[in-house]
């Protein structure tokens, strides 16, 4: 659905804004690509659009930006629940990963996308694109569907995870002059396409799959290059004692050591951080994409969020994948982020409903090097604004639409998706993809897949 200008209005308008404004019974004006006014509604009574949407009982607000998505993840949903993470890797999610196709690659792809839509996602960070998931398949489904996406060419030359040597599956493995020639050749073929929502960025394999050497050489890559990275780091004590044996360094030691550090990386999860490691990313404004679901499935622990935040480490949020999280709903990731750690510190203060919103925004935003263009709704800025229907039992009343999204809210709530000016979902009607046959596709390639890999997931109890 194409439209030159959309016209928002009688809605809860949260902005983001620097002064955070919540406008009641506000209107967004849209013009081709971008926003070009926020207000009250009355004021913007006069301005004519090709589409008008009614969003009285409605929250408008930025999309939400997913900065740690497996978008391969989505077709093996479910394949490893309530095991433990090293039998997680090796015996289902990388034997199964490691028997992909270039079809599998974009089925999941799809079938992820149509999830995040449907569930208020304008913006993600795909983490890990394997060769064999089919990058160009996968880029060409971002720039079809019409999301913004970071896609990120998985680099690597050795074959251990953390302080375990060589463990990877086979089909996992990858060259890594062949890594890093394909991250070139996609970068000048897609970083900057699709009227500017793709990026093509560094997805460098954990620690111990990944030398110094490789670290070094990436690093100074992507800067040429003016793209980013991102990598797991500190999701496993383990990846502490990796570095601790083998350099005699703390984690982030190590990251400044190999020229990681800076704004224009992603940590992902970040757990096992020790006060120093959580100065240096702060003086040197490293991201940190923090995934509590995952981190409470898999039992890797809690990130020192509440730390992180008054540090003014940048942090954003992230799902991960199917089978560690099983959502790609940001809406209940921003939930988690703002209840876990006051459970964990003690504390009903730490980490609130506005703080976990800020990451799920903004956060994200930064973390994409994106500030200037999404993450608030101002005018100038890029028109990804999602609308989430309050007219239910579970946002009755509305006392606080901030309190009701985060603590009340799910992604079944949105509405509408519109990114880049273009509406992706109206009326909770996907626009650019036909669910059913999303469905019934990954349904189709699902199958054959635990076939090749030959896994049989059945349920712990049984069926009649």
């Amino acid at each position: 659905m194409s439209v030159d200008s959309i016209l928002i209005e009688n809605g809860y308008i949260l902005t983001m804004d620097p002064k955070r404004r919540i406008i009641r019974d506000g209107s967004v004006l849209v013009e081709g690509q971008k926003i070009t006014r926020v207000g009250k509604s009355n004021e913007l009574a006069k301005e004519k659009a090709e589409l008008v949407i009614a969003a009285k009982n409605m929250i408008v607000m930025p999309g939400m930006i997913d900065t740690h998505v497996h978008l391969a993840q989505a077709l093996i949903r479910g394949c490893a629940d309530d095991v433990s993470l090293v039998d997680w890797l090796k015996k289902y999610v990388w034997v199964l990963q490691g028997n992909f196709t270039e079809e599998d690659g974009r089925v999941s792809a799809e079938l992820c996308m149509a999830e995040m839509i449907r569930t208020g996602t304008t913006s993600f960070l795909e983490c890990m694109i394997h060769t064999r998931y089919g990058f160009d398949g996968i880029a060409q489904a971002v720039e079809k569907v019409g999301m913004r996406g970071a896609l990120s060419k998985i680099i690597m030359d050795s074959t251990g995870y953390a302080d375990s040597a060589d463990i990877m599956y086979p089909g996992m493995v990858e060259d890594k002059d062949a890594c890093l020639d394909e991250t070139a050749r996609m970068y000048s073929k897609w970083h900057g396409k699709a009227d500017g929502r793709l990026q093509v960025w560094y997805g460098l394999r954990s620690l111990g799959a990944v030398t110094p050497e490789l670290f070094q050489d990436v690093a100074q890559l992507a800067r040429e290059k003016e793209t980013r990275m991102t990598m797991h780091l500190g999701e496993v004590i383990d990846d502490v004692r990796y570095v601790r044996d083998n350099f005699d360094m703390t984690l982030t030691e190590f990251a400044k050591e190999n020229d990681l550090l800076g704004s224009d990386m992603v940590f992902a999860h970040g757990i096992h951080f020790d006060d120093e490691d959580l100065q240096r990313l702060a003086d040197s404004q490293s991201n940190i994409s923090h995934c509590p679901a995952s981190n409470m499935k898999l039992a890797s622990g809690f990130a020192r969020v509440p730390e992180m935040l008054k540090m003014e480490v940048p942090v954003s949020l992230g799902c991960d994948g199917g089978p560690s999280n099983n959502t790609y709903d940001m809406i209940r990731e921003t939930r988690l982020a703002a209840l876990i750690h006051k459970a964990k510190v003690d504390d009903p203060l730490v980490v609130t409903a506005e703080q976990a919103l800020e990451m799920a925004t903004l956060g994200g935003a930064k973390a994409m090097g994106l500030s200037d263009s999404v993450g608030s709704l101002e005018s100038g800025k890029l028109a990804d604004i999602i609308l989430i229907d309050m007219k239910d039992l579970g946002f009755t009343p509305v006392t606080n639409p901030v309190s009701n999204l985060v603590y009340s809210g799910s992604g079944h709530a949105v509405d509408t998706v519109i990114v880049n000016g273009k509406p992706l979902m109206r009326s909770k009607k996907l626009l650019s993809l036909d669910e059913t046959s999303v469905m019934e596709r990954a349904l189709k390639h699902s199958g054959k897949l635990l076939e090749r890999a030959g896994i049989d997931i059945q349920p712990k109890w049984p069926i009649e």
